[in-house]
């Protein structure tokens, strides 16, 4: 079956042409070159609705590129930041991040919440985080994690952009060994994707109000702390959040995710986005982890693109609209870590 389905997903697949917006297929999975192209066509398809822009560069030179989505405004928004493809293998993860591209903008002006929603936020898209790891993920070796940074001692490459941000850097939950796939890396932020994200939502860390990040697998719906056991400050607002994403999600296909911290729900890590987004002053800060729970693993099928991405837009709009609610932490009062 492994077998079988790599080949399906990468094989066939590699050489083929988008001519337009109308034949671009969502319910395939899509090389990085394919989704670069559709970032540009998407930016010039819909102007007053996105923007495209790059964040920096990769370790092998390839430009990090985001949409920002939302109705232009002069008054500066709340953002929302969402980036998937941190882990290469995980390819449910961009093919969630166009789908939610494509269907704010198909939605805006019919569905009455996207169009709050995006008149009322802006988004910030990030499709593929790991870009060099994501193409290799493609080219060479389908279970690839890590990026594809080099290191001097060892023939060993990549870091585990998911260990590698500046907070409890290299503690538990993470690996020293550059072979491991947890490497937290040499220092925090020594990858230039890591670091030109962290540099992005620092200069607008007073506008973003949630973090979320979108990996695979497991069906899971996590928030700070990932390297302690202990409750956030905002415990209350989070966890409401996270209940109400959830049974927005489940009301699609009756899929069930669990939700919880993430050190005591899936387990300890240190250096990860969500707790370094909430450490940063982003009070909201969730990483999902979409279907399934082992049976494909990261080898998800094509024909289970359109029912995840249809339940996790569904979650995604449910925390959003949350924000545009007051909770009763106020961004101000809120003791951040």
């Amino acid at each position: 079956m492994r077998y079988k389905e790599i080949e399906k997903q990468s094989g066939y697949r590699s050489s083929r042409k988008r001519r337009s917006e109308a034949q671009y297929d969502y319910e395939v999975y899509h090389s990085l070159e394919e989704i670069q192209s559709w970032m540009f066509m998407m930016n010039t398809t819909h102007p007053n609705l996105v923007d495209m822009f790059s964040v920096g560069k990769s370790y092998e030179g390839r430009p990090l590129y985001v949409l920002q989505l939302g109705k232009k405004r002069r008054l500066q928004k709340k953002a929302v930041w969402i980036d998937c493809g941190v882990h290469a293998r995980e390819w449910i993860g961009p093919a969630f991040c166009q789908w939610f591209v494509k269907e704010a903008i198909s939605s805006y002006q019919y569905d009455s919440v996207m169009t709050r929603l995006l008149n009322q936020l802006n988004f910030y898209i990030m499709p593929v985080f790991n870009v060099d790891g994501y193409r290799f993920s493609w080219t060479t070796d389908r279970f690839w994690r890590k990026t594809r940074s080099k290191n001097n001692k060892f023939h060993c490459r990549g870091v585990d952009a998911n260990r590698n941000w500046k907070v409890k850097w290299c503690d538990e939950g993470a690996s020293s060994h550059p072979c491991d796939d947890t490497y937290c890396g040499p220092f925090p932020e020594s990858e230039p994707e890591v670091k030109a994200v962290a540099k992005f939502l620092r200069k607008h860390k007073k506008r973003v109000e949630a973090y979320i990040s979108i990996h695979a697998y497991a069906q899971m719906l996590l928030y700070p702390y990932s390297y302690k056991y202990a409750t956030i400050p905002n415990f209350n607002c989070v966890e409401s959040a996270a209940h109400n994403a959830v049974t927005a999600l489940y009301s699609a296909y009756g899929v069930r995710y669990r939700y919880g911290p993430a050190s005591t729900t899936l387990y300890v890590s240190s250096g990860s986005s969500i707790d370094w987004a909430y450490r940063n002053g982003i009070p909201y800060a969730f990483a999902f982890e979409l279907r399934d729970t082992g049976y494909f693993g990261f080898l998800l099928p094509e024909s289970l693109i359109k029912p995840t991405c249809t339940e996790t837009m569904r979650a995604v709009k449910a925390i959003a609209s949350g924000l545009l609610k007051k909770c009763k932490t106020d961004r101000e009062k809120f003791p951040y870590i």
